[in-house]
């Protein structure tokens, strides 16, 4: 905002707090605790939908809504008031209705952005529109700031850094909030079908794990202890499948300390979910299960239609590739699980490829990703991936050297992960070494020893597999957009 928008917005508000002292000295009230509402504008609009031009229905209703619009002249006044939907109705406030003293205090009090109380009878108007002839009017919430211009285009800085501005001016970002609520609300149908239960587990955690993912720390007080904000529910809803709850999901909040861009955020919405004697085959076919009816919950097909105009067709069944075939095709020369790291290395420092921590198994999901990720537009598992970027992973059962994983990309990005889960106490403990060696090293993402896990592992857990899916990112396959406009409030510096 510049210095005289700045300035302008001052002298409006100062001019707005005469307003809201003129409505006290009158023994009025600025924001009352309740208005009388009877009805709501989207339900009027609905009920009224084919009422003929320049008609009186003899209805009388009690609305509320945000003035967007406002026009005074002499005898008759007119506003738009919009509900939260986006759903606006007019109201007309003439002299031989109110009276002159109410029609002055309208003319002096009420300003765009007000939150407006109306009560009257349901008319159109000669040109059509639907309309409230006001009876009685009130105050329900003083606006002291002035709205922004609702026929421009907001910035993205001011979206994302006042939602609440967003939400009030275009309908994309209301359309969102109501997308993303449906779509979760169909995730959770899908699952209540399949015989799982829903879980809540912990967000402060005495030590991180489940995901290799660098953690936010703060401390207790109570305890007087360091804990860690979750990087993934992981490993305590597998004591819950080892407790006997054999299917499982939980939708929360997950915390990583590291980048933000267009499809990673420090704070993100996570669905996980485990299902004993399944395994990433069969998880396979559930996220595409579960995306797809989200798809079909949110725009009544699985060929969705994203905000900029295109299609995008998320039906059928989603073709499987394996990491080091497909590597191998891309790259033009044969990679598998053997290949010495010195020629991994050696081939990513012809391409500029760096690898923060140099394992055999990092080089290959990088060079993966500069030669296959890019051309993966259409929803597509990728299989099999290397053993040691997968410390929970179950060995794959005929593959030496790899793992059996999937990770979804759809539109290029991940969209969900897929395991055979490792269930082998003496085996977990071996990888859980492996990853405080590499911790050691300097590898801030690398797992601890979680010893209160492994006894739970060592009560026997069934064979089970287990997803991860990103809420956000399911908005950004359903919509096309980035993250940040998927997370209503997103974290911004």
């Amino acid at each position: 905002m510049t210095d005289v928008a700045a300035d302008d917005t001052n002298e409006q508000r100062e001019v707005r707090l005469g307003k809201r002292a003129r409505l006290l000295d009158r023994g009025e009230e600025a924001y009352p605790v309740a208005v009388p509402v009877t009805d709501t504008i989207p339900a009027v609009r609905e009920r009224y939908a084919d009422l003929a031009t320049d008609t009186a229905t003899g209805d009388v209703v009690g609305l509320a809504g945000r003035v967007v619009h406002l026009r005074n002249t002499g005898k008759l006044c007119f506003a738009a008031l919009q509900s939260g939907d986006g759903s606006r109705i007019q109201a007309m406030v003439s002299l031989d209705q109110v009276g002159e003293e109410s029609l002055v205090d309208w003319k002096a009090v009420v300003d765009l952005g007000d939150q407006l109380f109306v009560r009257g009878e349901v008319i159109t108007s000669r040109r059509g529109e639907l309309s409230v002839l006001v009876h009685e009017w009130r105050i329900a919430a003083k606006a002291l700031l002035p709205l922004p211009n609702l026929h421009s285009e907001l910035s993205e800085e001011t979206r994302v850094r006042n939602r609440y501005l967003d939400l009030i001016a275009r309908p994309a970002a209301r359309t969102m909030v109501r997308t993303r609520a449906t779509a979760v609300a169909s995730l959770r149908a899908t699952f209540a079908e399949r015989g799982y239960i829903e879980l809540e587990t912990p967000m402060l955690q005495t030590q991180h794990g489940g995901a290799s993912a660098r953690p936010f720390v703060t401390h207790s007080n109570a305890f007087d202890t360091e804990l860690f904000l979750r990087i993934a529910p992981e490993l305590f809803l597998k004591r819950a499948v080892v407790g006997g709850l054999e299917r499982v999901f939980e939708i929360n909040r997950n915390f990583r300390n590291e980048g933000a861009d267009s499809t990673h955020s420090p704070e993100f919405a996570m669905l996980e979910s485990y299902e004993t004697y399944s395994d990433y085959n069969g998880i396979a076919d559930l996220v595409q299960d579960l995306v797809q009816r989200s798809a079909v919950a949110v725009g009544g097909s699985t060929t969705v239609t994203w905000t900029d105009g295109t299609e995008f067709d998320l039906g059928g069944e989603w073709d499987r590739i394996s990491m080091y075939p497909s590597l191998s095709a891309a790259a033009g020369v044969e990679i598998t699980p053997e290949t010495p790291l010195e020629e991994l290395v050696a081939l990513a420092d012809r391409l500029e490829i760096e690898v923060a921590h140099p394992i055999r198994g990092k080089y290959v999901e990088e060079l993966w990703e500069h030669f296959v990720k890019p051309g993966l537009v259409k929803p597509t598992f990728v299989m099999d991936f290397p053993v040691d970027t997968s410390p929970l992973v179950r060995d794959h059962r005929s593959i030496p050297g790899v793992v059996e994983k999937f990770d979804l990309y759809v539109r290029g990005f991940e969209l969900a992960t897929g395991y055979s889960e490792l269930t082998d106490p003496i085996v977990q403990r071996q990888r859980f070494v492996e990853q405080a060696v590499l911790a050691a090293g300097g590898d801030p993402d690398a797992m601890r020893v979680d010893e209160e896990f492994l006894r739970a592992l060592e009560f026997g857990m069934p064979p089970t597999g287990g997803l991860g899916m990103g809420i956000d990112r399911l908005l950004m396959a359903l919509t096309g957009e980035g993250i940040r406009e998927t997370i209503l409030f997103p974290l911004v510096k």
